[in-house]
């Protein structure tokens, strides 16, 4: 029996949602398998991955092969480098301190890197967030310009309008007294 590490989806349409299994190669992708290893979620950024260490490098040792995005996520939690560190034990190329010691260094940095990552995404969202603002406040300030000249504009033409008409009224009446006057 072939072993496989592999993804197996679930989640609901357009939001997969996916667990890292050790399962026969025979199996269908969603049905029986062997262990659950872990979870990735690809919904988040960056993606968010548990993964039990100690049970994939148990697999690895055992003759699992792991497909390709099975594999680079074990490269990305380390359990490749571990199932590699084990193999220099078992060789007498190095002591279990030694790989002990190389596994956390490595394990250090990768999450040094991750939060790097997230503390960029997340000033970038401020800036957005800032520039976004910015552009609605010009936008406010257009909008409050243009309804105050509108304004301006219909009260100019109201008193255009009415000092027309009180010359015309003012001009029979003065006719009529003439009129008057001359008969």
């Amino acid at each position: 029996m072939s072993v496989k590490i592999r993804l197996q989806r679930h989640g609901k349409k357009g939001k997969p949602f996916y667990w890292v299994v050790a399962a026969d190669a025979r199996s269908k992708r969603d049905g029986r398998y062997l262990e659950k290893i872990g979870t990735y979620n690809p919904n988040t950024n960056p993606a968010t991955i548990e993964l039990d260490l100690d049970s994939a490098v148990k697999w690895l040792h055992n003759g699992a092969q792991p497909t390709d995005t099975a594999k680079a996520i074990l490269s990305y939690k380390g359990a490749l480098l571990k199932h590699h560190l084990d193999g220099g034990i078992r060789k007498g190329a190095l002591t279990q301190e030694q790989a002990d010691a190389k596994l956390a260094a490595w394990l250090e940095a990768k999450a040094g890197k991750v939060d790097a990552k997230k503390e960029g995404l997340s000033k970038a969202q401020a800036a957005d967030r800032a520039k976004a603002l910015k552009a609605e406040q010009e936008v406010n300030a257009k909008r409050i310009a243009a309804a105050a000249q509108a304004e301006a504009d219909a009260i100019a033409a109201a008193a255009a309008e009415e000092a027309p008409v009180a010359e015309t009224e003012e001009a029979p009446a003065a006719e009529e007294n003439n009129e008057t006057t001359e008969a």
